[in-house]
């Protein structure tokens, strides 16, 4: 079973390392584990994340949320605040703004969903209640 020590792993395009490294980097506040010719490996709020050199991904003009994205449900809602913070601060890239989605249900949750510069999208969210992240 996974622990604390271990980590997630996720992959996705990068059309341009320097691009997907500023933005992770320095907008998101993510450090740079490894970096290669054709990939750069981040710490992404504690789990791996690898951005593959892929310049020709199809551009996709219009993203959608369904059904490919990632991100991070924070247990605690001070995290998800200092999120929106640093967004709002480094001015990140906002596909789709701040809500709340199931309102008044025990599914209620905040959303927010960032974008990348090869167009990942990025979901942040947090559960009212903390049962429900899973």
């Amino acid at each position: 079973m996974r622990n604390s020590r271990d980590a997630f792993h996720i992959a996705v395009p990068a059309r341009d390392l320097d691009a997907a490294a500023l933005f992770y980097n320095k907008m998101l506040g993510c450090p740079v584990a490894r970096r290669y010719a054709d990939r750069v490996t981040f710490d992404f709020f504690g789990d791996q994340l690898v951005c593959h050199y892929s310049p020709d991904d199809p551009v996709v003009e219009s993203p959608t949320l369904y059904p490919r994205h990632f991100g991070v449900t924070f247990r605690e809602r001070e995290d998800f605040d200092a999120l929106l913070r640093l967004v709002n601060l480094r001015k990140v890239p906002v596909f789709q703004e701040v809500r709340s989605r199931f309102g008044g249900t025990v599914e209620e949750h905040s959303t927010v969903v960032l974008v990348d510069p090869t167009g990942n999208l990025l979901e942040f969210k947090h559960y009212a209640d903390p049962r429900m992240m899973y």
